[in-house]
């Protein structure tokens, strides 16, 4: 990439953190959080990137507790829902491009096969509900530089994610049973970045860009949350990680009953993002395995 201005808004969140650790070295990153900087508050959000002036927006913030968005809906869909149209309106008018991630949990879950960018959109949750009116606000707002990525089942460093969880609970507990009959597939925070990277840094070659629009990423392969925690604890074990853990068993969906509704199915297709990016896309197995020796190097 050319030397370049970017805001990152949620700098201090997870898929954030990545970015950071990632930015190229030609790039000027400028931080965004609360509370300095309340992306629900439109005449903060106009002054403070108006006079940034930067050449993109990464908006990595949300409310991503899906339990907890349906306890606070209004607030969900101010965060979520509206506070993204105040990002595009911005970015429109400085002329700049806007990079805003979004999520599989926009679908029902209804499928067997997965979803394309153009299949039908139709959340089971609050959480689902407020990311799709989020998307809806972009393509609304008259913005025509963007690139909404829906990614699914993310993890990485420096945040609460389910490898966290199930390091953190192997540990701790004799038993533990992880939900069998929701499918989909993992995603490396690593792996997002560098996508997100390339397509940003696709933009700027005049004879391959990357077009505008709507793109779904994940790592590769399919899974259930219960054959991810198999993975998790037998990589624990290879390396040689004290476990308190004795029995992983697999439940249904109905026997740990939760405020959110999940997809039963969100494997996402990417066959879009990798013609435009000629990325090749490591299976989820893969980058788990990377993402704990990197996890144990410290």
């Amino acid at each position: 990439m050319k030397c370049k201005k970017i805001a990152l808004i949620g700098s201090n969140g997870m898929l954030a953190y990545s970015l950071r650790r990632t930015s190229p070295p030609e790039v000027e990153l400028t931080l965004f959080d609360l509370p300095e900087f309340d992306m629900a508050n439109k005449a903060q959000v106009l002054s403070q990137l108006s006079a940034l002036n930067p050449d993109f927006v990464i908006n990595c913030a949300a409310m991503t507790n899906v339990d907890s968005c349906e306890s606070q809906p209004e607030q969900s869909f101010l965060v979520n829902g509206t506070a993204p149209g105040y990002l595009a309106e911005v970015t429109r008018q400085l002329g700049a491009i806007l990079v805003h991630i979004s999520t599989d949990f926009v679908f029902s879950g209804d499928k067997t096969t997965p979803y394309v960018e153009l299949d039908k959109t139709e959340p089971l949750s609050v959480y689902g509900q407020s990311k799709l009116a989020g998307e809806q606000a972009i393509l609304h707002s008259g913005l025509d530089k963007y690139y909404i990525v829906r990614t699914s089942w993310l993890y990485g460093s420096a945040g609460s994610n389910f490898v966290e969880t199930v390091i953190r609970l192997a540990v701790e507990r004799e038993e533990l049973g992880i939900v069998s009959d929701q499918i989909g597939t993992p995603t490396s925070a690593t792996d997002l970045v560098a996508v997100i990277w390339t397509l940003l840094g696709k933009n700027q070659e005049q004879n391959t860009p990357a077009p505008f629009g709507i793109y779904h990423y994940s790592n590769d392969g399919i899974c259930s949350w219960y054959e991810f925690a198999c993975a998790i604890v037998k990589l624990m074990r290879q390396a040689e990680i004290p476990l308190k853990l004795k029995e992983l068993k697999p439940i249904k969906t109905a026997e740990y009953p939760l405020p959110a509704n999940r997809p039963a199915y969100s494997v996402m297709s990417k066959e879009k993002i990798i013609s435009a990016t000629d990325m090749q896309i490591p299976h989820w197995q893969e980058s788990l395995k990377q993402y704990m020796i990197s996890r144990l190097k410290g």
